[in-house]
């Protein structure tokens, strides 16, 4: 896993990091940055099926690095791979240091959602503005 300087793909969610999201040794709780992430592969995925997502596997979780209260954390998507009803994306999230306003990486994962119709069952992704078929975009 190489380190780059800048994230990857779009700046989806922004928040800070908060004193009641601390666990016992004063760092934000895991649980915490990943439902952030969860929260911006949400935003992306509904922009691009078009409506209703589902979060359905988290894939490759890492911690890299801790979130501490008063970092503002930014969280990154980029759709990876778009199927017929679900999609890959995935999501970096960046801590903008108290103070010292440096930014670094702090966590990555792959989320998968499935697109789904009002009645909560699997629908076919559209296809994207220049008529790609679903299943071929992300891919090469």
């Amino acid at each position: 896993m190489s380190e780059r300087s800048e994230p990857r793909g779009e700046l989806t969610v922004r928040t800070i990091a908060m004193p009641a999201d601390t666990n016992a040794n004063g760092d934000i709780f895991g649980g915490w940055v990943m439902s952030q992430m969860d929260q911006a592969g949400g935003i992306a995925g509904v922009e691009r099926a078009q409506g209703r997502v589902v979060t359905v596997a988290v894939e490759a979780m890492h911690f890299i690095r801790p979130v501490r209260v008063g970092d503002v954390l930014c969280v990154y998507t980029h759709v990876e791979r778009i199927g017929r009803t679900s999609m890959t994306i995935a999501v970096e999230a960046w801590a903008r240091r108290f103070q010292t306003r440096a930014r670094e990486k702090v966590t990555d994962a792959t989320f998968t959602f499935v697109a789904i119709d009002q009645d909560g069952k699997p629908r076919p992704i559209p296809q994207d503005a220049t008529g790609a078929p679903a299943a071929s975009q992300g891919q090469g």
